[in-house]
């Protein structure tokens, strides 16, 4: 079940109009018009309706707005090996820590690099919407995801290069 939500969710995020509008979302809470997206008002009404029916946007009193909880909850699903060190240090689905020892924090780094989707290209921004669901220090998360290569950088455009597939 849990590959099946991992899948819807990167599958809307995979697709160029829900990216934009989803982009929009977190950078712009309750503005996802054309102005922002660049897209057509009927088409970013159609990508909004994708991105709420699939968990992702979320409307409130404000407007529309992200929803990252579901990255959250995706992350809770996720289904651990027994008596690992990611038990240590992730409670929920958080980390609570990041491991000092380096062949630990490998195996916690190969844990979160699981959230990206081989092949597909992420912006600073995403990346960070996803590291956060992890941690609060989402910058040195990223930061050290890529010093140990699971993900690759260039012009602020984010992809996986390594850990378990």
């Amino acid at each position: 079940m849990i590959e099946k939500d991992v899948s819807r969710v990167f599958g809307l995020l995979g697709q160029d109009d829900t990216l934009r509008v989803f982009a929009g979302l977190v950078l712009r809470p309750g503005d996802p018009s054309d102005k922002v997206t660049g897209l057509a008002p009927e088409a970013a009404e159609r990508a909004l309706t994708r991105l709420a029916r699939g968990g992702l946007a979320v409307q409130d009193e404000d407007g529309w707005r992200a929803d990252p909880e579901v990255f959250r909850n995706l992350l809770r699903a996720t289904p651990k090996e027994p008596a690992s060190p990611l038990d240590t240090f992730l409670v929920d689905g958080r980390l609570v820590s990041l491991p000092v020892k380096r062949a630990k924090r490998l195996i916690v780094l190969d844990y979160v690099a699981r959230v990206f989707e081989p092949g597909v290209r992420y912006s600073e921004k995403e990346v960070n919407v996803a590291l956060r669901a992890f941690h609060d220090d989402y910058a040195a998360l990223r930061r050290y995801l890529v010093d140990e290569a699971f993900l690759s950088r260039e012009n602020n455009v984010y992809w996986r290069s390594g850990g378990t597939v």
